[in-house]
């Protein structure tokens, strides 16, 4: 077992790394032409077909550095009979994966879907049905299809494991075993998390052989990447503030600690002739599925959402994460702050806090490390338009 840890790596093509001609020039056309580093990493041994684990945060790439060694090895399946899986925790990455690597594997008239509950699950069978080649699924629908005999796993050569901490954090690792442990025959097993201690460890263990390790950027790292804004505000004068700075924003996520409070920060924002959407578990699947594609796309450039929706947000270019409301710990503080400055990108976090919450910050300061003025602003203040080009220290 190797153990490799890079921080700063030489830029490197996919050509380089053993990519194939046609993956490459679809990926410069969409002007990808480097390898981030944990691409740079794996890419070669999955390619070699070893196993791999890969230690990486969200947003450093890891969708190519499973899914173009998994296409290479790609071959046509017969109906129900997918020849790879890749098992995500939520619906929104599975989706996101989907449409990540379809275009890639129609090059090779490969065939990707995307299997997740809350969805039309008639559709999904006539999909299986009429063959699929490469199937990304929650764990929950997937064994629901497997129940019903209307996929089977026979034939599997490559298994992926996306964000596997994740999964063990909302609670699916007994679903996720249950699949992996059905996979019988000969297949390659390529698994990526944020950490790889406890459960996750458990994983690599009992599924992986003598898999290649390799971590890229601790936690840490994300955070001294950011630009942290701490402002104290007046109840009556929050959302206010909090539209002033998304305002500042191509992209903003704004986080609440309630689905309540999310909707009303949307209807406010809303009257105020900002586009923004909520997204939370209370909404039906096609309303969320909606909320982030006009996310993503940028039709609507503000989000607000619950600590439970953003799981499954992955939207590269979010310069802006404001903390509506402080989070509860420090940890939370990390994946909600780790939706932006992804990939090697810059920026600008910012909490909000009442006058009670003010001791509550400051202790949330110490546990990451970081020591920052808490400045009281009104929604008047011109420094709300640029956060991160002011200096709090000098107030």
């Amino acid at each position: 077992m190797t153990d490799e840890i890079t921080m700063d790596l030489e830029p490197v093509t996919f050509a380089s790394l053993g990519v194939a001609d046609d993956f490459c020039e679809s990926l410069a056309s969409r002007g990808i032409t480097h390898a981030f580093p944990v691409q740079a990493l794996t890419i070669g041994d999955a390619l070699a077909g070893r196993d791999v684990c890969g230690k990486a945060k969200t947003g450093s790439g890891k969708t190519l550095a499973f899914g173009l060694p998994t296409l290479e090895r790609l071959t046509k399946a017969k109906p129900r009979r997918p020849h790879a899986i890749v098992l995500v925790p939520t619906r929104e990455l599975a989706i996101q994966v989907k449409d990540e690597l379809a275009p890639l594997a129609a090059l090779r008239d490969l065939t990707v879907a995307a299997i997740y509950g809350g969805a039309d699950i008639d559709k999904q069978i006539k999909k299986l049905a009429n063959g699929v080649d490469m199937i990304v699924a929650t764990p929950g629908r997937m064994i629901d299809l497997i129940d019903r005999k209307e996929v089977f796993v026979d034939d599997i050569s490559q298994v992926c494991v996306d964000e596997a901490d994740r999964m063990a954090d909302m609670g699916f690792l007994p679903q996720l075993e249950w699949i992996l442990r059905h996979v019988k025959g000969q297949h390659q097993t390529l698994l990526f998390s944020a950490t790889l201690d406890g459960a996750v460890d458990t994983l690599i263990a009992r599924y992986q052989t003598d898999p290649a390790m390799h971590e890229v950027e601790s936690e840490g790292v994300t955070v001294d990447e950011m630009t942290h804004r701490f402002i104290t505000v007046h109840q009556m004068d929050k959302v206010k503030v909090a539209a002033r700075i998304a305002n500042s924003a191509n992209r903003c996520l704004i986080f609440t600690n309630t689905k309540h409070q999310a909707n009303r920060v949307a209807e406010k924002l809303s009257e105020m002739g900002q586009k923004a959407n909520p997204i939370h578990g209370d909404l039906r699947q096609n309303h969320r599925e909606r909320a982030l594609n006009d996310f993503s796309s940028g039709a609507v450039p503000t989000l607000i959402a619950t600590d439970v929706a953003a799981r499954g947000i992955h939207v590269d270019d979010i310069d802006i994460v404001i903390h509506y409301d402080p989070p509860s710990d420090h940890k939370t503080y990390l994946h909600r702050s780790g939706r932006t400055a992804r990939a090697g990108t810059e920026g600008l976090v910012v909490t909000l806090a009442l006058w009670n919450e003010e001791l509550e910050v400051t202790r949330l300061q110490k546990r990451i490390g970081i020591s920052v003025p808490l400045v009281e602003m009104f929604s008047n203040n011109d420094l709300l338009d640029d956060l991160a080009g002011w200096d709090p220290t000098s107030s």
